[in-house]
């Protein structure tokens, strides 16, 4: 019985070296080795990544979805476009309101009489034209992008939240992206 014990003891002594052998070979790594398995390591987090960010694209096209019908969506779609038109001819005709103001004037000139007091009012009307223009061009480019969204089938729904918009609000407002209580400033803003 003497001898198993002994046999018994080699083994585990055996096994303690061979453990402390495997942990110095482990420690021993060649740098080579250390940046393949940091590689492995990384490629794993990215797929899983990638999969997570396409699964969240996924669940975020479904629940996208407009709310509304194509009666609906076609009747804010037309409107949107004869809007479109109008605000582009504003915006053109303030713009060449504007570009008239300057024409005939030298630089330096300054309309100095009763009825405009004391300074340039050619100046302050050519400015007031090309803001307006500028505000016209604006909400083209907000109706472009509420077309692109019927395009994309997400009209209607609020860009900062994911809610639906309420009818309400794009009958009076065809281009609106955002729900009222986002677009004033209180819910969702940091």
């Amino acid at each position: 019985m003497a001898t198993a014990k002994k046999s018994s003891a080699k083994k585990a002594a055996k096994k303690t070296s061979a453990k402390k052998v495997t942990a110095k070979k482990a420690a021993k790594k060649t740098p080579a080795k250390k940046a393949a398995v940091k590689k492995a390591a990384v490629k794993k987090t990215s797929a899983k990544k990638a999969t997570a960010k396409k699964a969240a694209k996924k669940a975020a096209k479904k629940a996208a979805k407009s709310p509304f019908g194509k009666k609906f969506i076609n009747e804010m779609k037309s409107r949107l476009i004869e809007e479109r038109a109008k605000y582009l001819h504003s915006a053109e005709e303030y713009r060449a309101e504007a570009d008239a103001l300057l024409e005939g004037r030298e630089p330096g000139d300054v309309q100095f009489d009763e009825e405009s007091g004391e300074g340039d009012t050619l100046a302050v009307e050519r400015e007031r034209d090309l803001a307006l223009s500028a505000q016209a061009r604006t909400a083209v480019m907000e109706i472009d992008a509420a077309l692109e969204r019927i395009a994309k089938g997400v009209y209607g729904v609020c860009v900062t939240s994911g809610l639906p918009i309420p009818q309400e609000r794009l009958r009076a407002i065809p281009w609106a992206a955002e729900r009222v209580e986002y677009k004033v400033g209180g819910l969702g803003r940091l």
